[in-house]
This record gives C-alpha cells, structure tokens and sequence, in this order.
C-alpha cells in the first residue's frame, strides 16, 4: 500500500440480548485476528474497492461516549499503531488484542464505568489512497446503514467468545454513530447538549451556544462548555419570575438535574465543563456571597434537600439579630462529592463541619433566593 493513506473510520455495532451482559470487553491477539477476518470478508461483499485496502481493528468494545470524544482519541491511537506496524506485518489486515490482559494503547482499553451499556462498539478503520478512501468513504456512508448487517459467521464468532447472545451485530460509520448518539440524546431531552458535543467533535475551532429544555444557556469555546452558575437568584431572574412561588424550589431542582446530567455526559465526552467562569475540579461549585461579621457566630452548614436527587445545594451562615447572614451557597454536581463541598466550606469559612439538614429547598418570604431558617442557624 501507499505511504499515504487516509482512514475511513467506523464500528462493528453488537446489540446484546435483553439480560445478556459481555463477562469482558477485550479480545487477545488471536482473537482479535479471527474476527477481523470475518469482518473483511464481510466488508469485501459489501463495498467495491476494499480489496485494496488495510482493515484495521481494535480487539475492544466500547460504550459510544467513549469513542466520541475530542479528536477521536480511539481511532486515533489505531491510526498511530497500524503506522508503527513493520512492513512485513503490512497485510490487509491489522488486528491489535490484548496480550495478558493488556490492549497495546491505554485508549484503546475500554473503561468499566461503561460496561453495563446494551450496546457495545467494536471500533475499526479501512486505510487507503486519498482518491480510494473518498469514494470509499462515500460508499460506506449509503451501503452500510442500508445493507451492513454482519455476516452470520462473523455475528457466531462474537457469540462464542463472549458467551452472550446478540440481537443485532451491523456495521456503521462514524457518522452513523453520531446520527444515533444525537437521536438518543434527544431523547432524553438534552439536544441542546448535544449540538455543544457535535461542534466540539467536528468543528471544534467554532464557538457556538445553545438553550437547554430547562432554559439555560450552553455555550461552547476554545474546547470547553460553559453554563451560569446555578445559583437560585440568577435562575429567578432569569426564568423563575413566571412561575408560582409554590413550584419554583421544584422548578430550580429541575435545572440543577439537568446540570448534573449535563456534568457526567460532558465528563464522559472528555469535554470540560466550566460553570460560572470555573472549573469544578472536585465536583462543585462555590458561590460566595459576603465576608464573615466578627462579632457574629461560627457559621454553620445547611443542606437544602430535593426529591431523588438529594442535597442540592448548601448554605453557609451566621446567625444574627432577627435573622441569618448568608456568607455561600455551595452546589455538589453529583452526590459523592458532598463530602468535599462540606469540607471546602467548613475550611473556607471557618464553620463547624456538621451539616444541618434542612428537609427541603428553603427560600426567603418571596420565593427569590435560598435562605436559611433562622432557628436552624442558631442549632
């Protein structure tokens, strides 16, 4: 093959039954060469051209966050290998395995925290001349989302060694791994998440922003996500005036659960999220509000308490005559890095570490900010 080749990328998709679950998610070596055999005949039947071009494949299954991330680190370190290959070993066929429990590049070494995903992506490329790969490419975009359903033998060989049974096993481009993440996504009422990770993905040199369901503004710049911070007075100006003081605390823990979403899909992605101009390297953010008075009180720590998602955000205050004088508020972006939030605030602020459990979102008389009772102040 020529020295210059372009990489068409795409994925051997692997639906598992209802219930079935891969007991790993690597292939060794010889493993790994088997199945992309079967695949290369798959994809000779399939696509004019192939024949004369290097299939190169990743003996690992993937969840599809991490395989759309900045720079397509997967296809890239494929790349990177096949590059490094002697040229002995270039065949039209380049299979990379795990030997002893290893994949030859960390990012090719699929991350647990995904494994419980129904549908796993075994990653794989075609190399080829610039004019090859164009008209390749072109084919792989209409033949493979119509007629790319995998061969039967190449379906029974993932079957057998991984001792699950599948629903469907197709063939799909990069592209059509996007279409079917952005589908989801919308789904799930996070569209607007979506068109932030699809600029970062392809066009990352743009700046682009776009509102969530929730109403909060996403922008996107220079490889990060930014959102407002998601203080409850902000939220209020913003779009809580409309609603009945009576639904705004339920409304306000809406849109902190869609931060949250938003937070582990971002960190998934590998895409940095910034709130409020920073970023939340422990998990949450600070709000500060007013310096500590002297003559008052240790401050103490209050947690505001929401349905199902727990303690959405916490208060640091002083008691003081015929009231409460707030220093922060605190926002923990999932729930393990309470703890942290805790520790931060007691330490910033000189507060004893308990936190006072409030049993609710506490707002002040008119429904416009976070508050803090002031008999639980003074506990």
């Amino acid at each position: 093959m020529s020295s210059e080749t372009v990489a068409c990328p795409a994925v051997l998709a692997l639906e598992f039954m209802p219930g079935e679950k891969p007991p790993r998610l690597t292939f060794g070596r010889d493993e790994a060469d088997a199945l992309a055999a079967y695949i290369a005949d798959d994809l000779r039947a399939l696509l004019p051209g192939v024949a004369q071009t290097r299939l190169v494949l990743a003996g690992a299954l993937f969840d599809a966050v991490e395989l759309l991330r900045p720079r397509f680190p997967v296809w890239a370190a494929l790349d990177t290998l096949a590059a490094r290959a002697p040229r002995a070993d270039e065949a039209h066929v380049l299979a990379f395995g795990a030997h002893e429990g290893r994949m030859p590049a960390a990012a090719l070494t699929p991350d647990a925290a995904y494994a419980e995903a129904p549908m796993r992506y075994l990653p794989w490329s075609l190399q080829a001349p610039p004019e090859l790969a164009q008209r390749l490419g072109e084919a792989m975009e209409t033949e493979l989302i119509a007629k790319g359903q995998a061969g039967e033998r190449t379906a029974d060989l993932a079957m057998r060694l991984l001792g699950v049974r599948l629903e469907h096993a197709r063939y799909l481009t990069r592209h059509d791994l996007l279409a079917i993440t952005c589908v989801q996504y919308e789904h799930a009422t996070l569209a607007a998440l979506w068109e932030l990770i699809e600029v970062a993905l392809l066009s990352p040199a743009r700046r682009h922003e776009a509102m969530s369901a929730r109403g909060v503004t996403y922008r996107y710049a220079d490889g990060a996500i930014e959102a407002p911070l998601p203080s409850f007075e902000r939220w209020y100006a913003a779009a809580g005036q409309g609603i009945d003081a009576g639904e705004r605390a339920y409304a306000w823990a809406g849109s902190l659960f869609e931060l949250r979403q938003s937070a582990a899909l971002l960190a998934a992605h590998h895409l940095p999220l910034r709130i409020g101009g920073e970023t939340p390297r422990d998990g949450y953010v600070i709000e500060p509000l007013a310096a500590a008075r002297a003559e008052l009180g240790a401050p103490t720590l209050h947690a505001h308490e929401a349905p199902g998602l727990g303690v959405v955000a916490v208060s640091v205050a002083q008691a003081a005559p015929g009231g409460t004088h707030l220093l922060a508020h605190g926002y923990p972006l999932t729930r393990a890095a309470l703890g942290a939030l805790c520790e931060a605030l007691a330490l910033r602020y000189g507060a004893a570490p308990h936190l006072q459990r409030l049993g609710r979102i506490v707002l002040d008389a008119d429904a416009r900010a976070l508050a803090v009772p002031s008999t639980a102040a003074t506990h």
